[in-house]
């Protein structure tokens, strides 16, 4: 097993989503962008607790991009202050390779 990068962040709507993880899968910063089923977010913001249907998107890819990419997805959203989480995970030796020839 080795390692590749996940990165998650959450979008006002499915159009948002999908059209920041085309253009990352594009610009091979990502293998692939995975939209998950719209979520019920509950967060405190500016003072108060709101409540908002959002749609997360799971993205893979090398653990020397997760930076650039968060960067990137960042640069394109639409919110203000972005949730844009990371971390790493063991992958099967396909899976990496796989990930690193999409995101060369």
């Amino acid at each position: 097993m080795s390692r590749i990068a996940l990165l998650q962040a959450t979008f006002a709507d499915a159009a948002e989503a999908e059209r920041i993880g085309r253009a990352v899968v594009e610009e091979r910063l990502a293998a692939c962008a995975n939209l998950l089923a719209p979520c019920t977010s509950i967060y405190r913001w500016q003072g108060a607790v709101e409540t908002a249907s959002e749609v997360p998107a799971l993205f893979k890819t090398r653990p020397d991009l997760v930076e650039t990419l968060a960067a990137r997805i960042a640069t394109l959203h639409g919110y203000d202050l972005p949730a844009i989480e990371w971390w790493s995970a063991e992958a099967s030796a396909a899976v990496v390779d796989w990930v690193a020839r999409e995101t060369g």
